[in-house]
């Protein structure tokens, strides 16, 4: 979330910045506008929060917070409990090595159509240029 809020300050925009309330050093990053600021004390009102509004979710190589954020994501929109938000993962490379998409659908565990839930990109603009055609928009 820091790289996208300081982004957007870099050019005088307003963020919002969903923080979440954690046992050891967990503060709302000085990118964010602040009045755009919201404390959350649980997971799933944060992640509800960043859904509704979320027109994609651009996820580039990460830990168990980037997988949860995916997997949850990827399950919403599997089971039709949300719709509409593009998926783009940065860096096939690291997410064909990291999840064997094909062996989950060979062994029952997702659906073929499922792998149509997200796409992937290399670069910043490649993932802008997705979202931008996917939602309608110029790209530039």
């Amino acid at each position: 979330m820091e790289a996208a809020n300081r982004g957007a300050a870099d050019v005088k925009a307003k963020s919002i910045g969903l923080n979440i309330t954690l046992p050891h050093e967990q503060h709302p990053n000085p990118y964010i506008t602040p009045e755009l600021c919201f404390q959350f004390r649980y997971f799933a009102i944060r992640k509800m929060h960043f859904l509704i509004r979320a027109k994609a979710l651009v996820a580039f190589p990460g830990g168990f917070g980037t997988l949860d954020e995916l997997f949850e994501t990827l399950t919403l929109l599997q089971t039709g409990k949300t719709e509409n938000v593009m998926v783009v993962l940065v860096g096939r490379d690291f997410w064909e090595r990291l999840i064997n998409w094909q062996w989950l659908v060979e062994n029952g565990l997702i659906a073929q159509k499922d792998l149509q839930l997200f796409c992937y990109a290399e670069t910043a603009q490649e993932a802008w240029d997705l979202i931008s055609r996917h939602n309608g928009v110029s790209s530039s």
